[in-house]
This record gives C-alpha cells, structure tokens and sequence, in this order.
C-alpha cells in the first residue's frame, strides 16, 4: 500500500478496553479532499515523510477517505458538564485513527476532526468548518510554541464539501495529535454506565499509559488522583501566566494527561480584564478568565468523584481520601501562578509581599485597561514610553519594584534574561488570528496564517522585528466574540 511509505507506525491499545468506551466506525469519505495546510516540522518529528504525506497518498487519509495500514478508527464515548449541565457526549464529528508510535518510541492519538458522523453525533451532521479548524491549528501551534502543554495540529483538509451553520461554510478536517483523548467526561461516563470493573479498567488503562509510576506506590488511585490534580493546576496556571481564556472549560474539554484540549471559543486578551469572557454563549461569565483557576478545582471534583469506589471500599473513607487531594489543589495552583508571576517581573527570590506587589500591577493594568502581554514586555525591555507607564500610580509601583529588585543579588542582565524567557514578545493576538482566518476562508490566500504562524515559532525572541504581531487591535474595536467551532 501506498501509505507504508509515509511512516505511520500504529498500535492500538484503546480498543482493549470494555466496549463500552468506544464504537468501531470508519469515517464517512469526502468528495474532492484538498490539503489546506501541513505541519511538516510536527509530521517529521512524528517521523513521517511529510512530502509523501502532502500528495494524493497521504491527503485521502487525512481526509478519511483511506485508513492506513494498522490504523483502527474508533469514536470515542465520554459524558460532561456542560456549562454545568451533566449530558452524556462522545465523539459526535471526530474519529481516533490509532495510537502512532513516534521514532522517540512515544505513543500519541492521530484523530480526525469533522470526518463525519458517528453513534455520538446526537442529530449533528458530524462535519466541521474550514475556519474553526484553521483557527484551532494556529492557537494549538501558538501554545505550543509558548511553552504550554497542548494537542498540536498535523493537517487541515478541505473537503470540497459545504457545511451548513448559520450560513453555507467550506467544510474541513482537522488531525489532531494528542499524548491522548481521554477526559474527565470519559470517567464521567464510565462511572455513571460502566460497571465498578469497566471503571477499574479505564482507571488501570490511564495509570499505565500516562502515570505508570503509580503502580510502585503504596496507593495507585490515589496517586493518579493527586497527578492529574498538579498537572491541571499547573496547566490552568500557565493560561493565567499568558492571558489564555480557554472559553470552554466544560469536564469533557479537559485532557486527563494535562494538556489543553478542544480550542473553540478560545483568545487571549488584549486589555487585561479579570471578567474577559470571549465565548458567545457564556452570557454568566462562567467560564472568564478570572474564573478558570475554580473552575479548575470544579471539574477536578467531578473527577474525584468517578474514583471514589477505587479510593475504597468505605465511601466515608473514599470521601476523605479524595477531599484532602482536593484541597491541595489551589494551594498547587496558586503556587504555579505566583512563581510564574515572580519569574515575569524578574524575581530571582521569595519575599512575602511579592503577593500584593503583583496584585497592584494588575490592578492598575485592569483600571486603565493596560495591553497585558505588552505590559510585561515593555517591564522585561525597560520601555516606559506606553501612556498607561506615565501614571503616577504606575510610577510608585515601578519605584517599589525596582526596589524590589536591587534587594536580591542577581544583577540587571540576569533579571532580562529571565523575564524574556517567561514574557513573550510575539502572542496569537486575537486581530491577527482573524485576518489570516479571513485571507485563508474568505480569499484562499495562506500566506497571511502561514506568516503569523512563522512569527509564532519565536514568542520570546525580543531580537526581531515583529512589530505588526506585537501590536494591539486598533482602539475603538468592538468587544472580541467568539463562537463553538462546528
């Protein structure tokens, strides 16, 4: 076949789970499938021969017209939280080829996205458009490049086919490369549909594929409990560090293995707003970007919750066991945040009011709706010509802060060093994203993703000069919305 020549290399261990965690199906075939955009540098570190991979050969199997030798598509069953709501979800547009086996000897799922639909598809047509799928590859490959943990895009495909949402749309695929897609939503439904022994053999799958030192300590389940509850704080706390609003933040969107999952109504903010909710249909601000750290601790109770029979026997002693893992969690997360915070303003050092002098830069930054990437920027440059750095509010911080530094033995050099290593020059500004979405759907012109995508490769390189992906949208620009990509 063709296809041995690309490089996939599967193995399929998902399928040995109960049944009910999954649906064997195929993806429904397109009609004139086009490649949009290849990630070469990610295919060659996956080991595949991205050239090959580029022509008719690859292009009808990232498309799902072809299904290449050893691969074993399957949709995936998961319940979740919706905005709170308890639902039971799934795999309604996305298929899992197989787990790839990268040259490293590392093992990641190869998914579809918007490859048709599936038992899961709950009444949708199982199909996605070209701009949510474009959108995702740029903000995966951003956070990646940014130092946080994420699912990457392989390829995105058009296939020749229309979507219909509130208007006719070209229809794509996205691949997705993931370490894996197993969910808090898919405990969720394995506690709630599975049996006690298809709970167990999730739980042991999951502990073996991502945690397997769990097996050497005195208690297993609860070690996993306490894994996944550091890597989410320490996730979480990254989007904070950066100004990331997920927009989603639903159990099912969040990746057992601490990775970000499921780029919908995602941003980053411009001007720093604590109350900055992107996503149209979060009218309460659930999901804001002050709110994530709780909602964090929200959805790791869920999880708690799935493990209970496994923590023991005696629910009462169950219950004890997974709320002191629980508790750890802001005191985790609210350590992540702040040493992140330490390293973005320089701080080699603890010092106990470091708390409240970070709190009042950002809290000058919300009254005069300071730019928030660009604020640190200027901070780690020595660059105080920006309006909102002329306030004599801003002016005794900045006293108190140089202070603040002169008390700790690293001289000025290092202090730079440092603060370009955490506060990018270059983010996935949310004008920028739209343009190159609107050149790439509205004209077929990539260039303009393809040349933020170039810029993105280097965040905290503050040696070029990328002063049109540095600079803010425009002032008088209306609220930045976004929507679900389907």
């Amino acid at each position: 076949m063709a296809e041995k020549n690309i490089g996939w290399n599967f193995q399929n261990s998902y399928p040995s789970l109960p049944k009910i965690f999954y649906s064997v199906i195929k993806p429904t075939p397109v009609s004139n499938p086009k490649l949009a955009i290849l990630n070469h540098n990610l295919g060659k570190d996956l080991g595949l021969d991205t050239e090959k991979l580029a022509q008719k050969e690859g292009i009808e199997i990232l498309a799902g017209n072809s299904i290449p030798q050893g691969a074993f598509p399957i949709a995936q069953s998961y319940a979740g939280h919706q905005f709170g709501y308890f639902t039971m979800l799934g795999d309604g547009r996305a298929h899992l080829l197989g787990e790839h086996i990268t040259p490293s000897g590392g093992r990641v799922d190869i998914q579809l996205k918007g490859s048709g639909k599936t038992p899961y598809s709950r009444g949708g047509d199982g199909r996605a458009a070209l701009g949510p799928m474009l959108r995702e590859y740029i903000i995966s490959e951003g956070m990646y490049f940014l130092g946080i943990p994420t699912t990457r895009s392989l390829a995105v495909v058009i296939t020749g086919e229309k979507v219909f949402r509130e208007k006719e749309l070209p229809g794509a695929i996205l691949t997705r490369v993931a370490s894996s897609h197993i969910r808090v939503g898919t405990f969720q439904y394995g506690a709630r549909w599975g049996t006690l022994e298809e709970l167990k053999a999730l739980t042991d799958y999951t502990i073996n594929r991502h945690f397997p030192e769990a097996f050497s300590s005195e208690s297993p389940y609860r070690y996993f409990l306490d894994e996944v509850i550091r890597r989410q704080a320490r996730l979480i706390a990254s989007w904070q560090l950066i100004g990331f609003v997920h927009g989603v933040m639903n159990t099912d969107n969040m990746a057992i293995s601490g990775e970000t999952i499921d780029y919908g109504p995602c941003a980053f903010l411009d001007t720093y707003n604590p109350k900055t909710v992107f996503s149209s249909i979060d009218r309460h601000g659930r999901y804001a970007f002050m709110n994530q750290g709780k909602i964090g601790a929200w959805n790791l109770a869920r999880f708690a919750e799935t493990l209970l029979p496994l923590l023991d026997s005696d629910e009462g002693k169950a219950l004890e066991i997974a709320q002191c893992s629980l508790d750890k969690y802001f005191q985790l997360f609210d350590s992540y945040w702040l040493n992140g915070m330490r390293k973005k303003l320089g701080l080699f050092n603890e010092e106990k009011e470091d708390k409240q002098l970070i709190h009042t830069l950002l809290d000058i930054l919300e009254k005069y709706q300071g730019d928030y990437t660009n604020t640190f920027r200027a901070l780690t440059l020595g660059d105080l010509q920006d309006e909102l750095l002329q306030k004599q509010e801003f002016k005794y911080w900045y006293n108190k802060w140089q202070n603040r530094l002169r008390r700790q033995p690293q001289g000025k050099e290092e202090v730079e060093r440092l603060m370009k290593s955490v506060n990018p020059s270059i983010i996935p500004r949310n004008h920028r994203v739209e343009e190159a979405l609107e050149g790439a759907v509205e004209r077929n012109d990539y260039s303009v993703m393809k040349n933020l995508l170039k810029a993105l490769e280097k965040p905290y390189n503050y040696d070029e000069n990328n002063d049109y992906y540095i600079s803010p949208p425009p002032k008088g620009c209306p609220p930045y919305r976004t929507f679900c990509g389907t």
